[in-house]
């Protein structure tokens, strides 16, 4: 069953938090993290700072991401995965 996405418990400032923890998590520019997500500089940006928001396919992009990193072999990064998890996404939208 396909993963769903509805949204993230608040707008903004919310996701542009939830994009520059991440970020910030993996050690990456706005560009890498662009990069990583198959999205440009400019759409990292405005979404940090609070200009836009992510598609409901972006958000199960970041999503994705986050659930590849709870199963590194980084400690950090997996505590990391779990707090971020917790914080903006609910664990109901995702089971099925």
């Amino acid at each position: 069953m396909p993963l769903k996405i509805e949204r993230l418990r608040a707008e903004q400032p919310a996701i542009g938090n939830l994009v520059r923890e991440l970020r910030q998590a993996l050690k990456l520019s706005q560009k890498k993290l662009a990069d990583e997500l198959g999205m440009t500089f400019a759409t990292i940006n405005r979404w940090e700072n609070g200009h836009a928001t992510p598609s409901g396919l972006a958000l199960k992009q970041i999503y994705i991401l986050l659930d590849e990193l709870a199963n590194s072999p980084d400690a950090t990064l997996r505590e990391c995965s779990k707090a971020l998890r917790a914080r903006y996404f609910s664990d109901k939208e995702y089971k099925g």
